[in-house]
C-alpha cells in the first residue's frame, strides 16, 4: 500500500487509475485548475484532505473518505463509484452523490443541491443536510438520526426507511415507493402526493395540505399540526393522537382521530370514513 502524505496536486486527473492508496493531508487545489484526481480507483483511502477541484471521485471502487473537505467548487465529487464509505466529512458542491451504489455516510455536513440522484443503497447516520431535490430516484436507503433542510426531497424514491429524522422540506416523498418513516418529524407544505405503499410510524406531521392522491397509506401513532385539507382522494388506514385541522375527501379506508375542526366531503367518490374518538372540535 501506497502512502501519500502533506502534497498538493492541481494538475488532471492527478492520480487517475490508483489502486491501494492512502492520501493524508493533502490539498486538491491550484492554477492548473485540473479535474478527476481519483478517477478509476480501486481501493483508496482519503484523510484530512481539501479538494477544491471538481469531479475528484468518478468510477471508484472501495473508497473510504474520512475527515475530508469538498468546497462550494468541488463540483460533482462522486459519482458512478461503489462501494464509498464518507465519515466526518463537508461535502459543499453541487450534485456531490450520483448514480453510486452501497455507499455508507456518517457524521456528514452536506450542503449541495441535487444530491444523491439515482443512488442505490445509502446508509446515513448523524449527518445534516441542505439541498434540493435529494436523493432524487434513489433506492434502499436506511437513514438515522438524519436532519435535513431543502426542498422536493425524496422524490421518486423507494424500498427505504427512515427512523429518528428531522426534515424540514417542501414537497417531501411525491411518488415514493414502500418506504417507512419512523419516529421522525416531517415539517413542509404538500407531503407525500401520489405515493404508493407509504407508512409513517409514530411521527409528528406539520404543514398544510399533505398527503393526497397517495394509494396503500398508512399512519399509526401520528400527530398532525397545522395539516389542513389532509387525505385528499387517498386510500388511508390512519390512527392519529392529536387533533386535526381539517380532513377533505379520503377516497377509501378509516382515519380515526380524537378530533377535527372540519370535514370537508365536496367530491361524491370520497367513502373514506373518519372516526372521531373522543370529541369534534368547534
Amino acid at each position: 500500500m501506497t502512502i501519500v502524505e502533506n502534497k498538493t496536486f492541481d494538475e488532471e486527473r492527478a492520480l487517475y487509475g490508483s489502486v491501494n492508496l492512502v492520501v493524508k493531508n493533502c490539498r486538491f487545489d491550484g492554477p492548473a485548475d485540473g479535474e478527476s484526481a481519483f478517477k478509476e480507483c480501486r481501493d483508496i483511502r482519503t484523510e484530512d484532505c481539501f479538494f477544491n477541484l471538481r469531479y475528484p471521485f468518478w468510477h471508484d471502487e472501495g473508497a473510504v473518505i474520512n475527515s475530508c473537505e469538498m468546497t462550494e467548487l468541488c463540483r460533482a465529487a462522486l459519482w458512478y463509484s461503489h462501494h464509498v464509505e464518507i465519515t466526518g466529512s463537508k461535502l459543499h458542491g453541487i450534485k456531490a452523490l450520483r448514480e453510486c451504489a452501497e455507499v455508507k455516510m456518517q457524521d456528514c455536513h452536506i450542503v449541495s443541491p441535487e444530491f444523491g440522484w439515482s443512488v442505490h443503497g445509502l446508509e446515513m447516520r448523524d449527518c445534516k443536510a441542505e439541498s434540493e431535490y435529494f436523493m432524487m430516484r434513489s433506492d434502499k436507503l436506511n437513514f438515522d438520526n438524519v436532519t435535513l433542510k431543502g426542498k422536493y426531497s425524496f422524490q421518486y424514491l423507494e424500498d427505504s426507511v427512515f427512523e429518528n429524522c428531522n426534515f424540514d422540506t417542501k414537497d417531501a416523498f411525491w411518488h415514493a415507493k414502500n418506504v417507512t418513516v419512523k419516529s421522525s418529524v416531517i415539517k413542509g407544505e404538500y407531503l407525500a402526493w401520489y405515493c404508493e405503499n407509504v407508512t409513517f410510524v409514530n411521527c409528528k406531521i406539520i404543514g398544510t395540505q399533505p398527503l393526497c392522491y397517495c394509494k396503500g397509506l398508512k399512519l399509526v401513532d401520528c400527530e398532525m399540526i397545522d395539516t389542513d385539507l389532509s387525505f385528499e382522494r387517498s386510500e388511508v388506514e390512519a390512527t392519529l393522537t392529536a387533533p386535526i385541522v381539517s380532513i377533505k375527501n379520503p377516497l377509501s379506508g378509516h382515519i380515526y382521530v380524537p378530533c377535527v375542526g372540519e370535514i370537508i366531503r365536496d367530491d361524491p367518490k370520497s367513502m373514506g370514513e373518519v372516526i372521531v374518538t373522543k370529541c369534534r372540535c368547534a
